[in-house]
């Protein structure tokens, strides 16, 4: 395929393929956005502007101290906070370091988080406080000698931060008590470091820059490794999609986003972070995108251009009383992304704004954009758009042939300079994604109209979309498994209208005095919020393979 059809869907001036490697790595992407737009704001957070030569000087800072602490080039470091000033400085200064950034979401459960921190062998940890008694369940098993710890208000300057630390701690009561003796604060570890020198470490576009997480068929948490080239490609990917209507911004106007979605995710990491500092773009950090009220008094403060988002938060808000108090008028682009986004949200939402949702696809194993319609759609296509360029897509039968007859489904197959390198560590999983010819396999089903235009119809794995998060149904049943009073369950996903799938679980009891309480209060206390199952429902026996394997489609059937 020379010339792929998807291509004649192009709006007018996207290029079929980027510009290979402008930037032997992401410092240079950084150090590059520091210089040309120091003057500039790059995030606002709580009323309080941050500009890009503070965002410089902070992680340059940072990053001397972390180099102080003995780590070599290629060690990893974990950083575990929602969005506040302190994760994109933290995301430069491991970088610039010469490290690898291991994105942990804040809500992880001790048990959660030790698995991740082992597996990646992070020896340094930057978090903030309100989670830091979760990290001293498990840090003496862990890999970790280094904690960073910051505080919501660390940025805002001396009053403001004051004031809103103290309402934290003791008003909101949002931290716990947590001892962690070797831990510096993350103002400290600043004032360390400018004190100290900093060595630039030599770092190659084929060096590895994150390590984002994803679970696996088996249960398994699996590291996906992304190096400097692959984030990189993704970010010029990005930018180029979204020049048409970029264009549009009037001049004068900072290029602005809102970043509601988590900096963790790696959605939010590549076309909020990175994206809007490789454009010279201002950023609205959102801390917890669940307080609507909040989420929509500060826009309301706001101009803004684009906003990334899953389907439940276009859905929260655009149902919200306060929406009529945000201008959105200035709206270039609506990304939607993470899991499908529904026809009537879609609706609604344009109805509301008057801009489109453009939906777009990908995974963390892809940096992560694969796919997107064109942001020049005027309306709601419900498929996911077509290859970005230098992107190929081909759909595969169950034997890896390429499946040509239109609209026949096949497994979605991705090649490009996004596609991750591999699992850490996980050659053998590794094995299983990768096809000979350099594509990976996503494990989700679809097919494809004569104009090159991807729609998903199923997905190959039992794996459960919860408000765009991965929930693998060997883990929730790992975790509910060891409820006393449970014989044997299994976890599948069912329709919600808020959040797009929510958990069910399948339970025979050994006890009958079990209860579907006991069962839920069980998996509260081991996993987050979101793999939590919703719906319970008690069986006598589970469906199973003569070979006593647990058939969770026969589950999922509405007979």
């Amino acid at each position: 395929m020379l010339n792929p059809v998807w291509l004649k869907s192009y709006p007018e001036g996207i290029p079929a393929e980027i510009a290979p490697d402008p930037y032997s790595s992401l410092v240079g992407l950084l150090e590059d956005s520091f210089a040309k737009y120091a003057d500039r704001c790059a995030y606002s957070f709580m009323g309080k502007d941050i500009s890009f030569a503070q965002t410089n000087e902070e992680s340059l800072a940072l990053a001397a101290y972390l180099q102080s602490l003995g780590l070599v080039q290629g060690d990893r470091v974990a950083i575990m906070m929602p969005n506040v000033p302190q994760y994109p400085v933290a995301v430069a200064a491991i970088l610039r370091a010469g490290f690898v950034v291991v994105n942990v979401n804040p809500l992880y459960t001790a048990r959660e988080l030790e698995h991740q921190l082992k597996d990646s062998g992070a020896k340094a940890i930057v978090i903030i406080e309100n989670f830091a008694a979760t990290l001293e369940k498990c840090i003496a098993q862990t890999p970790v000698q280094h904690v960073v710890t910051a505080a919501m208000g660390d940025r805002l300057g001396w009053l403001k931060g004051s004031l809103v630390n103290y309402v934290v701690r003791n008003v909101k009561k949002m931290v716990p008590v947590f001892h962690l003796p070797q831990a510096v604060k993350f103002n400290d570890a600043l004032g360390k470091g400018r004190q100290l020198a900093f060595r630039k470490p030599q770092l190659t576009a084929d060096d590895i820059a994150v390590l984002q997480y994803t679970g696996g068929t088996t249960g398994v948490s699996k590291g996906a490794v992304l190096l400097h080239r692959n984030v990189i490609a993704n970010v010029l990917q990005s930018e180029a999609w979204n020049e048409p209507v970029m264009k549009r911004i009037p001049a004068g106007e900072q290029p602005t986003s809102v970043c509601a979605l988590p900096l963790y995710h790696i959605f939010a990491f590549t076309v909020n972070m990175m994206l809007g500092l490789r454009m010279g773009g201002k950023t609205i950090l959102i801390p917890n995108p669940r307080d609507l009220p909040a989420v929509l008094k500060e826009l309301s403060k706001h101009t803004f251009h684009s906003f990334p988002a899953v389907n439940t938060l276009f859905n929260g808000l655009a149902n919200h009383p306060d929406f009529g108090t945000v201008n959105w008028s200035n709206l270039k682009v609506s990304l939607g992304g993470g899991t499908a986004v529904t026809p009537n949200v879609a609706q609604l939402w344009l109805e509301k704004t008057g801009c489109p949702i453009c939906e777009g696809y990908g995974l963390s194993e892809t940096s992560p954009s694969a796919s997107c319609n064109p942001t020049t759609s005027t309306e709601f296509t419900g498929t996911i758009g077509v290859p970005l360029p230098s992107t190929w897509m081909k759909l595969l039968d169950d034997d890896g042939h390429e499946v040509t007859e239109p609209g026949q489904p096949g497994e979605i197959a991705i090649k490009g300079p996004q596609v991750m390198a591999g699992y850490w560590q996980r050659p053998d999983e590794t094995a299983k994604v990768m096809t000979a010819d350099g594509y990976f396999k996503s494990g989700d089903v679809g097919t494809v109209d004569g104009r090159g235009f991807f729609k998903i119809i199923d997905r190959k794995k039992d794996m459960i979309l919860v408000s765009g998060f991965n929930v693998y149904p060997n883990e929730v049943e790992e975790v509910a498994s060891t409820c006393p009073g449970v014989l044997e369950c299994a976890a599948i996903g069912v329709p919600d209208e808020k959040t797009g799938e929510t958990v069910k679980l399948v339970v025979v009891k050994k006890d009958p005095a079990l209860t579907e309480a006991k069962i839920m209060a069980h998996c509260r206390e081991h996993m987050t919020a979101y793999k939590q199952p919703r719906v319970i429902e008690f069986r006598t026996e589970l469906p199973k393979t003569p070979v006593g394997k647990i058939l969770r489609r026969e589950l999922r059937s509405p007979a």
